[in-house]
């Protein structure tokens, strides 16, 4: 297999991980009532989507509404249902990845860098990673037992994301900026 295959392949599986990781946290969450009141915890939450709808629109050029993107969501399920839609158009993107695609830049502005398409999605999969990281932690400061949700794990057997479903008697309170 050609190395842009293999790097094409490893990064469609990073994301499915993700996809699966984040679903796994937010279920974590909310399972946890005094997490769902956690100003950091949902603050770094919302945080790891509005990076990954960043670089989505980056690598689409399409336009990002910081303003808009950067206000929190008014609920902690329309936290998840932001992270569903955002996982559903990033597999969609990664999986439309070609070998050209890999070494095509794309503008960052803010940081006044242009990295490839490669590099970038690489940074949001680790960028994410990091704060799940953090995530988990402060689970368990909250004291509850964190997910596992190692690669290597989740690679076994690939399992598809388990998105929390709605509960509408607990509601978490956003931190608003």
């Amino acid at each position: 297999m050609p190395y842009h295959s293999c790097v094409i392949t490893l990064l469609q599986s990073l994301y499915s991980h993700q996809s699966w990781a984040d679903a796994a946290i937010l279920s974590a969450v909310q399972s946890h009532p005094e997490s769902l009141h956690d100003e950091w915890l949902l603050k770094t939450l919302h945080h790891i989507v509005m990076v990954q709808r960043l670089f989505l629109s980056r690598f689409a050029d399409r336009p990002f509404d910081a303003a808009k993107e950067s206000q929190p969501p008014q609920s902690f399920d329309q936290l998840i249902h932001l992270f569903q839609a955002t996982h559903e158009e990033e597999l969609a993107f990664v999986h439309g990845v070609s070998e050209v695609d890999l070494g095509r830049r794309f503008e960052l502005p803010f940081l006044k860098t242009q990295p490839t398409f490669a590099e970038g999605l690489t940074q949001v999969v680790m960028h994410s990673q990091n704060h799940r990281g953090q995530c988990l932690s402060r689970l368990r400061e909250n004291g509850t037992k964190p997910p596992t949700l190692d690669y290597i794990l989740w690679a076994k057997d690939r399992p598809a994301p388990l998105w929390p479903k709605p509960l509408p008697e607990i509601r978490a309170t956003m931190p608003q900026e």
